[in-house]
């Protein structure tokens, strides 16, 4: 982990991964948010044109791999790899070789693991200058999601590191099997918000504006961000079921550790270094806010499994709330053996 050196601020261009399993309604809602007005001033990075029916909705041609609709968004393939793309993006929008855009979506395949985009987001310090991850945007089969949560873990990871779940095809079931499907999306995600929907149709401001950083207020909204009486609630429901050893997600934990105690920044790097050499792949999801003695501003820090972004110095605390506060989603893994670990390291650097 680095150093801490970076200020969180929103003039960073917000980046939403879309993701989902196959036959899950990605399709249909990126065809739906393209022609929405809203996404006039949004980029959109996919794999193939010809998935998301683009034909019909194509006002001019700026290049061969960028396009633009009638909403006024522009809609690019990946011709290289995401990098090359992001980049290429971000250079020809400065230029004015492509017209400006304020967002970026990007839309996985049906059956991608979301990490590796979210590494490339992190590590890449080129991106990490121009680009920040805003919110993962997932959708959930509504007919097919529980054979798929039983059956997959792709669905499970994909749903444990979301910011915003989409329950699709919500004419096709009933107002039960809706309110079981949130009820166990929420036990392997107690944070974001579920939205069921039909054929695509949903609010783009309710898909965005998910990270650190608040368009609204212009400013980090710690408490929206990091939502830490959910993972609390979370952990007092988890108890109370029966675990089923044959359903995947029953393997998912999430929970909150909080301290009192101020932490030196490297210390803390160091500890976060063991957890993950030791539980790496288990680590699906983690926030944190951290009082460091290093600075009385506070730190954020935000990983998928084992890749973390560069940690982030806001300008000020929200409130009066200066303990340091870690939020995780992880699989295979239960609270105890972490906050164990978790308790050693604070009692060590007690002063």
């Amino acid at each position: 982990m680095t150093e801490v050196q970076i200020h969180e601020s929103g003039e960073r261009i917000p980046i939403s991964v879309l993701t989902g399993f196959l036959g899950s309604g990605k399709t249909t809602l990126l065809s739906r948010l393209l022609r929405d007005p809203a996404m006039s001033d949004t980029a959109v990075v996919i794999n193939e044109f010809g998935e998301v029916g683009l034909d019909h909705m194509l006002v001019e041609s700026s290049s061969d791999d960028v396009i633009v609709m009638d909403s006024g968004c522009l809609c690019c393939t990946i011709r290289s790899d995401l990098v090359d793309t992001l980049r290429s993006l971000f250079r020809r929008r400065v230029t004015g070789e492509i017209p400006d855009f304020a967002r970026l979506v990007i839309e996985t395949t049906g059956l991608a693991d979301p990490a590796p985009i979210l590494h490339t987001l992190m590590t890449d310090p080129l991106l990490a200058a121009r680009y920040r991850l805003d919110a993962v945007i997932t959708t959930v089969d509504g007919v097919n999601a529980f054979n798929q949560l039983d059956t997959q873990f792709e669905p499970i990871k994909q749903a444990a590191v979301a910011d915003r779940l989409l329950i699709t095809k919500r004419d096709l079931i009933d107002e039960d099997k809706t309110a079981a499907l949130t009820e166990r999306l929420r036990a392997i995600n107690p944070a974001a918000p579920i939205h069921p929907i039909t054929q695509g149709a949903i609010d783009p401001d309710t898909l965005f504006g998910a990270g650190l950083y608040d368009p609204e207020t212009k400013s980090p909204d710690v408490a929206r961000w990091l939502k830490e009486e959910a993972y609390a609630a979370a952990h007092d429901d988890h108890h109370h079921h029966h675990e089923d050893v044959n359903r995947h997600d029953d393997r998912i934990r999430s929970f909150c550790l909080t301290s009192e105690t101020r932490m030196p920044w490297d210390a803390f790097a160091d500890w976060m270094e063991a957890l993950i050499s030791t539980h790496g792949e288990a680590l699906l999801r983690i926030k944190g806010i951290l009082h460091v003695t290093d600075t009385d501003n506070p730190v954020a820090v935000h990983g998928v499994q084992h890749i973390f972004h560069p940690p982030a110095m806001l300008d000020a605390w929200p409130d009066d709330d200066r303990r340091s506060r870690i939020v995780m989603i992880t699989r295979d893994l239960n609270r105890e053996p972490v906050e164990q670990m978790f308790r050693a390291f604070v009692e060590a650097n007690q002063t």
